[in-house]
């Protein structure tokens, strides 16, 4: 008999996450009938962040966004009840990536193989949470050396898929990162609805 439970996918949020960022995939994972569930440091609305680049700056003008409540704390997460993992960019990872329960997590994902999506600085927690070493990822270029120390390739393309693992570059790529992303994870739910 099929498992008619209803597929839920994680979303990681922080203050300063990238509002295009977390909102495609918020929306684009429930277009295929999965709930999504906001995740972060703690059960709260969080202040998204609109990035700009600005050809006179060597560095991204930030701006205010929309905000977003969280579902759950990290440390409220069991992985196992979820399908997939969507790790948002922006300048929140900067920080979340030192949060236990949120390594915990992504750990779980990876060693488990399960659909994981990163997009752009969200790469530092998949770094830091050492389960790069020895893939093919990309990400916004200025967090390469991020990918680079934690043992993986860059490659400077919109979107890298190594395994479980589906990585952008930014927002830009949100398209082929999303249609790429959705195969593995549809993939991952039927075969368990099998």
């Amino acid at each position: 008999m099929p498992n008619t439970t209803l597929h839920k996918v994680l979303l990681v949020i922080g203050d300063a996450v990238e509002a295009t960022d977390t909102l495609y995939p918020y929306f684009r994972v429930q277009e295929d009938g999965y709930e999504c569930v906001v995740i972060a440091p703690e059960k709260r609305v969080y202040q998204m962040v609109i990035h700009d680049p600005r050809p006179d700056w060597d560095l991204t003008e930030e701006s205010k966004g929309y905000k977003l409540a969280s579902d759950l704390a990290f440390r409220d997460v069991d992985p196992d009840e979820y399908t997939g993992l969507v790790i948002s960019g922006g300048r929140a990872p900067e920080y979340l990536r030192y949060d236990e329960d949120l390594m915990r997590i992504t750990r779980s994902f990876c060693e488990k193989e399960k659909p994981v999506g990163v997009v752009c600085h969200g790469i530092e927690i998949v770094a830091a949470a050492d389960v790069i070493r020895g893939r093919n990822v990309t990400t916004v270029p200025k967090c390469r050396y991020d990918a680079e120390f934690s043992g993986a390739t860059y490659l400077d393309q919109p979107v890298v898929v190594d395994g479980n693992m589906v990585c952008a570059r930014t927002f830009w790529d949100n398209a082929p990162w999303m249609r790429e992303f959705m195969k593995l994870l549809n993939a991952a739910r039927d075969a368990a609805d099998a």
